[in-house]
This record gives structure tokens, C-alpha cells and sequence, in this order.
């Protein structure tokens, strides 16, 4: 059983290439277990019908899915160019304009969405389409136009954004738009909120208010991906332990401050989520070759790999499932590779810290270690709240963790956690000894060949009784 339970997660970006009730079915039933609903693109409409889909198609696999809103943020974007692009040569000088009204005819006037001269000094750099075009600040020629000075040939499209490392923006990252998506998503089946473009822990403490003020229950995901974020250790690990998770967005994270910095924030991020028992998310062109071809590439395989190595709770598609060709197939191959990774390689030892709750660590830490010693097939968590499997899951350990609860919720937002396999049933005593016996009697646990009965680890506590305060070993 344990070769074949998928450890490490798979969120999945769904856009018009998996915008289908039998598309979504298809790759949850391939092994995805939590979705992406992008803000920047679509209607509420949509992501209403997005969810009903995804609901439908868990209760139909009979497992929990995750499902998380993700906030568009300050993305700073061009409007609509004429013929939808425009060709750039080095030394050239650029003017965005954000007049409200203007149109683009075609030559080197573009609009942009956002009022830059109130915010940028002459020299600091602009970079546009993901940073395939690079530029500085020349001038302020307006009260709503800039000029910039092309520093590479390459060319620009409509709707693509623009990042701005060494502008200091001020103010708040949640903008109109994310605040209306806020209150809408409040009353949807969300069962997280990402939070784009976060600078500091305050950023969070905001969004949770928010959520709060709406009687939201998602959870916060903080995305990093600015240089403010990353400036200093106690900043970055001050974020991590004011959210719930973290996604590691790396590919605003290399505009902004560097490729080079990528993968050791990446390493740092994980190392610091594990430590503090927060969910872990790396994200970003992990197979983005599949967008187009039916195969990865080495280099991604080899990524996707890392993450696993490293520790990440999950790993997520963009481009790959939203707009790719091969939606279902990159799925699969990112399985595959997770598999064999978990079942050739152990995961990278972290210090942790201790949980806030001693008790809640203490029993979560020696359940994980006495699985291990005494080679258990799994570990079965009893949780009212979540926080026992998460908990004993930050400990990796290398069986699954079966996780019982009479929240929906609870047990959608542990989709997403590393090694859990979250089920919601009425809560008695033995519930997850009782969910166990079941499972393994509809065929979900697989029995090894010369075996008759799974050795569980169950962690548990009395109802009565505020936390969990039991670890028992009993073959299901």
C-alpha cells in the first residue's frame, strides 16, 4: 500500500483546457487532489460551476478535494495593444500610458492598467511579459505616463504583466478587485484563500481578519514572490507563521528578484513550513514543457523530484492544466514521478520547532517515530481541527496517514497535506479504527501479498477531552 499512496500532493490550475465536468473527473480520478481557481481570469459564474464539478467529482472518487481561491493581487498589466502585440528592439524607448480611455494604434504609446507615474523613479528597472522584456525608467513624462528604455529585442502582448522589483508601492497589496473577490469567495466552497504578492506577516493578519469579518473558514495561503518578502530570515519566517501555508511562486519570484535566488528561497521556504507545520506549496512551470508536448523534460522531472526530496506537502500545475494540451497526461507523469521518488529516496531531514501545543507535538513527533520503528502500514489520526494530522504529518513520515473527522471542511483542507488521506464520518470513539476496517474491506487499503491484517498507529482523544492525548497500535 504504501508504494502506491501518493505522499506529496498535486494542486491543479483549472482554465479552459479542464473547464468540463468530465475534464475536472479526469484528472482527480488521475491522482489530483486539490484545484486552483485563478481570480485574475474568469467570472464568479464560472468558479460556481468550477466548484460544483470538483465537489461532484470528489464524492464521486469518495475522497476529499482541496479547493483554492487564488487572489489576483497588484499585477500591474498592459491593456489591449493593437493586433495584440508589439515587436521591441533594443534602445528603443517605450511611453505607458494610463489615461483612462486610451487606445493603442499601433505605435510606441501602450496603455497600462495602473498609474505608474505616481509610483516609479527615473532608473529603477521595468520588466514586461514575465521578464522576456527588460527595461529602465528614462522618464516621467506625465501626471499618467511614463517612458522606458528597451534593454533587450523581443516583443509584448496585451494583458501582460509587468513587474517593478525596486518600486516602493506603499499602502496596501489587496486591491479593489481582490476585496470583491473577498466577499464573493466568502460565500463559495473555498476551502483556501492565496494571497498574491505578500510583503509581510501584516498582509496576513489582514486577510484573515477579512475572512473572518464574511464568516469565512478557508484557510490563508501566502504566495512569495516579491524581494520585500524574501529580505530577510526573520521576515520570511514571520510570514510562514502568520499563514496557514505558503506557496513558493516562482515564477514572479525570479522577475522580481532573481532566477538565482529560486531555489535556495525554495529550499529555506520548505525547510521553514516543515518546521512549523504549515502547509507547503511549490509552484510555477514544474512541467511546463507539457503545456505543449506530451513528455517532460529531464530538467522537470528532476524538479518536480527535488520538491519531493525536500519536503514540499504539494506541487502545482499552472499553465499545464489550465491551457496545455495534455491536462490528463501531465498529471499522470507528475504521479509517476512523485512515486518513484517517495518509494527510491527518503525526504530531507528539517530541525523542527515545537508546536505552540507541547502536547499536540510531543504526541504527533512519537507517533511518527513509533510508526516508523515498528514498520507500520499507516497511521490513523482521529481530528476534530485538523492540527493532530497536520502536526503528525510535518514529521514526514514515510507511511500514509489515514485522517478521520466530522468536518467537511477540515478534511477538504487536508487533501492538500503531505502523506494525509482525509475522510469525513460521525464522530464516536473508534471512528477511525471503524473507517480503517472499511476502507481495507472495499479494497482502498492494499494488503502486501503475505499479509492478512494492516499495523495501524492510532492517534486519538476522548471528545470530552480538548486534544488529542492517545496513541494505540492495533492490525486492522
Amino acid at each position: 500500500m504504501n508504494k502506491l499512496f501518493k505522499r506529496t500532493k498535486i494542486l491543479a490550475t483549472i482554465g479552459p483546457a479542464t473547464n468540463s465536468a468530465k475534464k475536472i473527473e479526469e484528472i482527480i480520478m488521475a491522482g489530483v487532489n486539490g484545484c486552483r481557481l485563478n481570480c485574475s481570469h474568469g467570472s464568479n459564474e464560472e468558479r460556481d460551476q468550477q466548484i460544483k464539478w470538483i465537489r461532484e467529482a470528489a464524492a464521486k472518487k469518495g475522497r476529499s478535494v482541496a479547493v483554492l481561491q487564488d487572489l489576483q493581487g497588484p499585477k500591474i498589466r498592459l491593456g489591449m495593444l493593437k493586433d495584440n502585440n508589439l515587436d521591441l528592439k533594443k534602445g528603443d524607448e517605450l511611453i505607458l500610458e494610463s489615461a483612462e480611455g486610451f487606445k493603442h494604434d499601433g505605435g510606441m504609446t501602450v496603455p497600462v492598467q495602473y498609474n505608474l507615474a505616481e509610483k516609479v523613479k527615473v532608473g529603477e528597472p521595468l520588466s514586461m511579459f514575465d521578464g522576456k522584456v527588460k527595461s529602465k525608467i528614462k522618464e516621467i513624462v506625465s501626471d499618467t505616463a511614463i517612458k522606458v528604455e528597451i534593454l533587450n529585442d523581443g516583443f509584448i502582448m496585451s494583458k501582460k504583466g509587468l513587474n517593478l522589483p525596486d518600486t516602493d508601492f506603499g499602502g496596501d497589496i489587496l486591491t479593489e478587485k481582490d476585496l470583491s473577490d473577498i466577499e464573493y469567495g466568502a460565500g463559495c466552497d473555498y476551502d483556501y484563500v492565496a494571497l498574491s504578492f505578500v510583503q509581510s506577516a501584516r498582509d496576513i493578519e489582514k486577510l484573515k481578519q477579512l475572512l473572518l469579518s464574511y464568516g469565512s473558514t478557508a484557510k490563508v495561503v501566502a504566495k512569495i514572490e516579491t524581494k520585500k518578502a524574501i529580505e530577510s530570515e526573520e521576515n520570511l519566517e514571520a510570514i510562514v507563521k502568520a499563514s496557514d501555508g505558503i506557496m513558493v511562486a516562482r515564477g514572479d519570484m525570479a522577475v522580481e528578484a532573481g532566477t538565482e535566488v529560486v531555489p535556495i528561497i525554495q529550499r529555506k521556504l520548505i525547510a521553514l513550513c516543515r518546521a512549523n507545520s504549515k502547509l507547503c506549496i511549490v509552484a510555477t512551470q514544474m512541467l511546463g514543457s507539457m503545456v505543449e508536448s506530451p513528455e517532460p523534460t529531464r530538467a522537470e522531472v528532476s524538479d518536480v523530484a527535488t520538491a519531493v526530496v525536500q519536503g514540499a506537502d504539494a506541487v502545482m500545475l499552472s499553465d499545464e492544466t489550465a491551457n496545455g494540451k495534455y491536462p490528463l497526461e501531465t498529471v499522470q507523469e507528475m504521479k509517476k514521478v512523485i512515486l518513484y521518488t517517495q518509494n527510491h529516496s527518503r525526504i530531507a531531514p528539517v530541525s523542527r520547532q515545537k508546536n505552540d501545543d507541547l502536547i499536540y507535538d510531543a504526541i504527533s513527533n512519537a507517533a511518527a517515530r513509533l510508526a516508523e520503528d515498528i514498520k507500520a502500514d499507516l497511521i490513523i489520526c482521529q481530528t476534530a481541527s485538523g492540527v493532530t494530522a497536520a502536526v503528525t504529518a510535518a514529521q514526514r513520515p514515510n507511511v500514509p496517514i489515514l485522517s478521520v473527522t466530522s468536518n467537511q471542511r477540515v478534511a477538504n483542507q487536508l487533501a492538500l497535506i503531505y502523506a494525509n488521506s482525509a475522510f469525513v464520518r460521525p464522530y464516536e470513539k473508534s471512528f477511525g479504527y471503524i473507517l480503517a476496517k472499511e476502507l481495507k474491506d472495499a479494497g482502498y487499503l492494499q494488503l502486501d501479498n503475505d499479509k492478512k491484517d494492516l499495523l495501524a498507529v492510532i492517534v486519538s482523544g476522548d471528545r470530552d477531552i480538548i486534544g488529542t492525548d492517545t496513541i494505540k497500535i492495533r492490525y486492522v
